[in-house]
């Protein structure tokens, strides 16, 4: 029996996950602790940490990996896969800007036709990088405004739009307490690409609710919503609801954030996914200062001196 090669990548990227959060490193005797979210090693508190996590547009270099599934597409119930790999680098533009910019390279597995054999399609999908302006000094209202692109580099026709398109984007967002609430939105159109392929003119929008627990965990909804203003037939939207879980902690000196969601699809296009999963670990790598980097070298040293073994 062959297995879909979404299925197999969204179960490794699940048992990775696992393995992770199981490399989390204990807490130990009193200065000798590295890197827990109990412990100052690598750069601020967590809930600082997780703060900036979970805001588009922090001054925090971060790299996630997402996996989406979207499950029972077609009368044959194939199930899409969307490795996402998200890079999200800030700059500081002058004493008052800062331009963030955030490039999302789609790795696709398109399920095509199912029989005699399932077949589908397998590589780049159509890259998109975003860039956002937002003010450099903290404020209660979070926001950023710029551009976003889709760049026609997918490496199958099913798996891209063939179009070079542009359009505005927007976030804003807000942090009281222990929530994070906000939204960002875009709407690229097609100006220039393939003749024979349809005009692009869709816009996304996300809105994250994120409630923050005890030891980095945190309850989060994050549903995309879609719409394709081209569509003529139905099937313009994808209305999704959902949510699940995350938590912001440290492998050794490397902060990462883990989230796992799932969601179903009230709205969508005739054929397309009812429901989908979405898995995802990003990087972290906020800037630290010299006595938080001395810090980290004293406590790595004295771990490598607790694991010597006795003679």
């Amino acid at each position: 029996m062959r297995s879909d090669p979404g299925l197999v990548a969204a179960a490794v990227l699940l048992l990775f996950a696992v393995r992770l959060a199981a490399q989390d490193t204990p807490i130990g005797t009193p200065g000798t602790q590295v890197a827990t979210e109990e412990t100052p090693a690598a750069a601020a508190s967590t809930d600082a940490l997780r703060k900036a996590a979970q805001n588009p547009i922090a001054s925090l270099i971060s790299v996630p990996v997402q996996n989406n599934n979207n499950f029972n597409i077609g009368p044959d119930s194939r199930a899409q896969d969307i490795l996402n790999i998200q890079p999200v680098i800030p700059a500081r533009m002058s004493a008052n800007w800062n331009l963030i910019t955030r490039i999302i390279t789609p790795i696709i597995y398109q399920p095509t036709v199912s029989r005699p054999v399932n077949q589908g399609a397998y590589g780049f999908g159509d890259l998109n990088p975003s860039f956002f302006l937002s003010p450099a000094k903290a404020h209660k209202i979070i926001w950023g405004v710029g551009a976003a692109l889709v760049l026609p580099t997918a490496t199958n026709s099913v798996l891209g739009q063939g179009k070079w398109s542009m359009g505005p984007s927007l976030v804003v967002l807000a942090q009281p307490g222990k929530w994070t609430v906000g939204a960002l939105v875009n709407n690229v159109f097609s100006f220039a690409g393939q003749s024979s392929r349809a005009d692009v003119n869709q816009m996304l929008f996300q809105y994250f609710v994120n409630y923050n627990l005890k030891k980095g965990y945190y309850i989060t909804w994050q549903p995309t919503l879609t719409a394709n203003w081209e569509a003529i037939n139905g099937g313009r939207w994808v209305v999704p609801f959902g949510g699940g879980i995350g938590r912001i902690m440290k492998l050794g000196f490397q902060p990462v954030n883990l989230t796992g969601q799932f969601y179903g699809n009230a709205v969508h296009p005739p054929g397309a996914s009812p429901w989908g999963m979405r898995l995802q670990i990003a990087f972290l790598f906020p800037k630290l200062t010299k006595e938080q980097q001395k810090t980290m070298m004293e406590q790595k040293l004295k771990q490598m001196e607790q694991e010597q073994p006795q003679k």
